[in-house]
């Protein structure tokens, strides 16, 4: 079994220690399913900084881009994200996980909403 060793760039730390430091901000002030959804997003993005350490400027670039959408978004009035903004966010994370071939990444669902799967949603129309 080869071990695949990734060596950390100086990026890298500094886009998870923002995601990081982003939810610690929003554990404050959002509770349920929004505070889940910031943390299923989250988790999204700190896999795609570290699976795409070594990939090219264009996929670095991508990642950087949702990281920074999710960190600073602001639509409300306050310091924290309403959940329009998650949903906004949301759909530009599995936008950039399904382009960079990440589709497993994918956060389902919206708050306040159950997840729906697409393999669940098609059963229901047939």
């Amino acid at each position: 079994m080869a071990v695949e060793e990734r060596r950390s760039r100086p990026g890298t730390d500094v886009l998870i220690r923002k995601v990081d430091s982003h939810v610690a901000a929003l554990r404050a002030g959002l509770h349920g399913p929004e505070l889940e959804l910031a943390e299923r997003l989250a988790g999204c993005l700190r896999e795609l900084v570290v699976s795409t350490a070594q990939a090219s400027a264009a996929d670095r670039a991508q990642v950087r881009a949702a990281v920074h959408y999710f960190v600073l978004r602001r639509e409300s009035q306050g310091r924290l994200l309403s959940v329009r903004s998650l949903a906004a966010a949301q759909r530009l994370v599995n936008r950039a996980a399904r382009q960079l071939g990440r589709p497993d990444l994918t956060v389902e669902g919206r708050p306040g909403h159950d997840a729906v799967t697409p393999t669940a949603d098609a059963a229901a129309r047939s």
